[in-house]
């Protein structure tokens, strides 16, 4: 049956697409901290602190470097379960347990209003019973959606999301630029690579010279100058789980250690030595991604509440972390001789910790990079991938790690060619079949781990990079809810990879990718690609 079937089965199908995309949406819409992974303990709302001292905005960059509408044109793989205990070879990652029945493992409290989904519910969309659609009834079904000029050169893959089958495509082997949809491929490889409760720590030490400390990068990008009750991320605010780590908790804690041993005044260096290479990308503009340093406050924006689409960056964002540090500690009483510097060598392994905060865990900052199409999140994410890859921890490093893992993994790699993890690098090329089998993945029951991918696209309609798409007058107003997906625009490149649940309540994933003149809209690009995923929700394709 096509897309014209019957109104009867139509209405059921759209009932059973609803009952699912309710299951699909409720871990963004609902649940801040998504939809799986029990949040570890946080000691404060201010971040997740673990210190030595007391006895630890919305970036949607999808445009010339992946913001969308912008002013600008990351398990356990088959290989078997990986330990989840231990620091990461980085040696500033961290996990935690949750006691039970607290707030933080679904019990009562502030953040524990709507308790997390049971593991396997965000798949209860992909009915088992429901038909899997033909090949000639998603031709039928996409046809005219697929021939709106404003698409310019366009390739594409309809997947069944159970198996990842190939089910309708059109230059689905391809290679094509992908933009922010690299995104998935970052994300799905850290979270095969690295446990998902691990968090990243930024800690203060005593230094190498007498009188000094030290403040060591651990590649937290989301660390924050701001009050908890000032963080937004995505234009909502956090909670416990979701909450960045704070500088400000960090410098009370190595402020009342110092002051407990009679110290008034210091020096300060900072260690960035957890990266390697250069840490500037090829298409940097300061603005859709600042230098990549371990080091950083709010992901280096210079108003740490802009919620712009491209925000201006710091031209040194190590340097102005470590002068906000100073600034606090002045505040406490203590003293920073002069100007912070970097140290001249890494930390001692063994040099007295004074303080130490910890970020949200892995898999709520993949989900906060896939929402928000955040390139800062990304890179420094794709950097702990090459970490526990035991590759260096830079462009090249990341994109070899990220490369390696998907291989394991079993994804077909012909045609991929990665140099960067966010996206914002042309030089990527990934063909639609991979992005779709890089969702499927995410879907299946055999690598749970993977299952923030899901749960950090965007819902259309309502959230991150898709939140303004989906509207009134779209022509695809109707999908609204049905669709989770991750954008990603450069000049001339417009591209949408996710998951849909059409009439039949069958969970499919789809990934298009078009080509057009630099000088024509990205709008226009992009309202037609939302119809055709549009269309999917629309039948049962038979």
């Amino acid at each position: 049956m096509g897309a014209g079937g019957g109104a009867a089965r139509r209405r059921r199908g759209t009932a059973a697409g609803l009952f699912g995309a309710a299951l699909l949406v409720a871990s963004t819409v609902l649940a801040a901290g998504g939809a799986y992974a029990q949040p570890s303990p946080s000691p404060s709302p201010g971040g997740h602190s673990t210190g030595q001292g007391e006895g630890d905005g919305q970036g949607d960059h999808d445009g010339q470097g992946d913001h969308d509408g912008g002013k600008k044109g990351g398990d356990q793989g088959k290989g078997g379960a990986r330990p989840r205990t231990g620091d990461s070879p980085g040696g500033t990652a961290t996990r935690r347990a949750v006691p039970p029945g607290s707030p933080a493992a679904g019990g009562s409290g502030p953040s524990a209003a709507l308790p997390a989904p049971a593991p396997g519910a965000v798949l209860a969309a992909a009915a088992p019973g429901a038909t899997v659609p033909t090949a000639q009834g998603l031709q039928q079904a996409l046809a005219a959606a697929l021939a709106d000029h404003g698409l310019g050169d366009v390739t594409f893959a309809v997947a069944d999301a159970a198996d990842g089958r190939l089910l309708y495509g059109s230059g689905e082997n391809n290679p094509a630029i992908p933009a922010s949809t690299t995104k998935l491929a970052t994300s799905i490889a850290a979270l095969s690579l690295i446990p998902g409760d691990t968090r990243l720590s930024t800690k203060v030490v005593r230094g190498a010279e007498p009188g000094t400390i030290t403040l060591v990068g651990g590649g937290d990008p989301t660390l924050t100058v701001l009050p908890a009750d000032q963080v937004l991320v995505g234009g909502q605010p956090v909670d416990a789980d979701t909450a960045p780590a704070s500088l400000d908790e960090l410098a009370r804690q190595t402020a009342a250690v110092l002051s407990a041993a009679g110290t008034t005044s210091v020096k300060l260096d900072y260690d960035l030595s957890m990266y390697a290479g250069s840490p500037q990308h090829p298409n940097h503009d300061a603005e859709n991604i600042a230098l990549v340093v371990p080091l950083m406050v709010d992901e280096a924006k210079v108003d740490p509440k802009s919620r712009e689409e491209a925000p201006a960056r710091v031209a040194d964002p190590a340097g102005a972390a470590a002068g906000a540090f100073a600034a606090m500690l002045k505040a406490r009483g203590i003293t920073v001789e002069g100007r912070a510097k970097p140290a001249a060598a890494p930390a001692a392994a063994a040099a007295a910790v004074l303080g130490r905060v910890e970020s949200p865990t892995i898999d709520r900052l993949v989900e906060r990079l896939l929402t928000t199409s955040d390139n800062q999140i990304a890179e420094a994410i794709a950097r702990q991938a090459a970490l526990a890859a035991h590759q260096p921890a830079g462009f090249e490093g990341a994109a070899t790690a990220v490369t390696q893992e998907l291989t394991r993994l079993g994804v077909p790699m012909a045609g991929v060619a990665l140099n960067d993890g966010s996206g914002l690098n042309p030089g990527n090329q990934i063909p639609p079949v991979v992005l779709t089998r890089l969702l499927s993945l995410a879907a299946s029951d055999q690598h749970p781990a993977l299952r923030p991918v899901l749960t950090g696209l965007p819902v259309a309609g309502f959230t991150g990079t898709l939140g303004k798409r989906y509207g009134s007058g779209s022509g695809a107003a109707d999908a609204a809810g049905l669709i989770r997906a991750k954008t990603g625009t450069l000049k001339g490149v417009n591209t949408l990879a996710g998951t849909v649940v059409d009439a039949d309540g069958r969970l499919l994933v789809f990934a298009v990718m078009t080509r057009t003149p630099i000088t024509a809209s990205a709008d226009v690009a992009r309202a037609a690609m939302d119809r055709i995923a549009a269309q999917l929700t629309a039948c049962g394709c038979h």
